[in-house]
């Protein structure tokens, strides 16, 4: 019968300037449980380019302690804070650790808590422990946490707790246990080196719906010295937390700290690019759906019982709900099946050679006479002018600057090109920016999306966050041959 492995357990203490407490700090994890036999355990300590003697201190402690696993490290240039941490997970994760703990040098973080903080994890009831000083707020004014940081890190959780929809009691503890997975998934890479390092991973860890438990801790203020600015990194950490809900309900903003997996995103629901398809294709039409990005789209149109077709003409199964039954759809798009629609939605921005992608859709089938509905993001936008004029042109993972984005378009820039394909254009209509997806669905989403719409009335150019166009083709040369040569036949 094979032994379960041990777990591997990282003690992750980072250190600036902590000569004077770093001895007390190693004294103080429990060494029962450094010997437990249970575990696998090793002691990183970073410094983080000290002006003191931590490395000094540190080493003798080492020396003086050989049985213990400790491990020091110096960085030849202080990484900041969030630096620092980013190289000791990458150390967890090179050296193949179950479970990391992050100690403060100062002393500020109770050592003797870690055993108990790891049970969670152990125990696979969370997959993130923090601990908090502020379960139990009046202890945290008896350890001699400062009232301005008191109150402050209160208000702090609740504006962070209201925007991210989570309900922990502190976002501002410096003592975390990280199990694997968590250090696995999370782009840390990309987080600040500053102290809003601390901000960004609970983000993240929010985001990818990791289980996190709060375990109460002492508070302890000594005389340690405090390396924060306090309005530096309260404005940081807001930024952040704005900027990333922002990125995940609308894609607006783009930081590859927040780019997870793709997101499902439905904007059938209000006066979208989505909805503008979707009340445009008819009900039972035969539709081209070219390299769908909507899932949303896709259902809306199954509830309208089209019949869905790749650019190939083949039935496209990947799209086919379970209500309706495979073998009930003919294979493939023959010249006896009716066309109605071609839906290009973000697609233009993508192609290489559009030109040529644009007469092959006519040569292919402008015999079909079906309506081509196409939707593309507006260079234009007042956003994006303004983001130029201060020298900005920051792309994302969605949005008018795509980071796929092989083209840009404008309201000119579009017909034109349609126009030089044989192509013809019957309407074209400004689409506003997704607030709904932004802020939610609620009156002041609402009230944007109004003065959007009524903005667009006014310079469609220049409000519209993306362009929507329907449109027909002009036959193609090789219907027209084969059309004169039937006429003469004819007669």
């Amino acid at each position: 019968m094979k032994s379960t492995p041990k777990k591997k357990i990282l003690i992750f203490i980072v250190a600036y300037n902590a000569e004077s407490h770093i001895k007390s700090v190693l004294d103080r994890i429990p060494r029962d449980f450094i010997k437990n036999k249970t575990y696998k355990i090793e002691i990183l300590i970073i410094d983080d380019s000290s002006k003191d003697d931590t490395v000094r201190v540190s080493s003798k402690y080492i020396v003086e302690n050989s049985e213990l696993p400790i491990t020091i490290f110096k960085n030849p240039v202080n990484q900041r804070y969030g630096g620092n941490q980013k190289i000791g997970y990458l150390y967890m994760l090179k050296k193949n650790f179950d479970i990391v703990v992050l100690l403060h040098g100062d002393g500020q973080y109770a050592p003797e808590c870690i055993p108990s903080l790891i049970e969670p994890i152990i125990k696979n009831e969370a997959d993130v422990v923090f601990g908090s000083r502020m379960i139990n707020k009046k202890d945290a004014l008896k350890g001699g946490m400062p009232l301005y940081k008191y109150f402050g890190n209160q208000i702090l959780t609740a504006i962070q707790n209201k925007l991210l929809g989570s309900n922990l009691h502190e976002f501002h503890s410096g003592y975390r246990i990280y199990s694997r997975k968590v250090i696995e998934k999370i782009p840390f890479q990309f987080n600040s080196n500053d102290f809003d390092f601390d901000t960004d991973i609970i983000i993240q860890i929010i985001d990818n719906n990791f289980r996190i438990k709060e375990l109460s801790i002492p508070t302890f203020y000594g005389n340690e010295v405090c390396n924060v600015n306090g309005i530096k990194y309260a404005k940081n950490i807001l930024k952040s937390t704005i900027l990333s809900r922002i990125q995940r309900r609308a894609q607006l903003f783009y930081n590859p700290k927040f780019d997870y997996n793709d997101i499902f995103y439905d904007k059938t629901n209000f006066f979208s690019s989505h909805k503008f398809v979707v009340d445009r294709v008819q009900s039972n039409s035969a539709v081209i759906y070219v390299e769908p990005d909507s899932t949303a789209v896709t259902r809306m149109l199954f509830e309208k019982l089209c019949i869905v077709y790749n650019m190939d003409g083949a039935i496209n199964h990947d799209l086919i709900n379970e209500s309706k039954e495979k073998q009930e759809l003919s294979p493939h798009l023959t010249k006896k099946d009716k066309l109605d629609t071609i839906l290009l939605m973000d697609i233009l921005e993508h192609v290489k050679d559009v030109d040529s992608f644009l007469l092959t859709l006519r040569n292919n089938f402008s015999s079909f006479n079906p309506e081509v509905i196409i939707t593309s993001g507006n260079i234009a936008f007042f956003i994006t002018r303004i983001s130029l004029l201060f020298g900005t042109f920051r792309y994302g993972k969605r949005g008018i600057l795509d980071k796929t984005n092989i083209r840009l378009y404008t309201f000119s820039s579009l017909k034109r090109l349609l126009r030089n394909t044989g192509y013809t254009v019957d309407e074209i209509k400004g689409i506003p920016a997704p607030f709904p997806l932004i802020f939610g669905k609620n009156k002041f989403s609402n009230f944007l999306l109004l003065l959007n719409i009524l903005l667009i009335k006014v310079n469609k150019g220049l409000f519209s966050y993306q362009i929507a166009i329907t449109a027909h083709m002009q036959p193609s040369l090789d219907l027209l041959l084969e059309r004169s040569s039937l006429e003469v036949n004819k007669q």
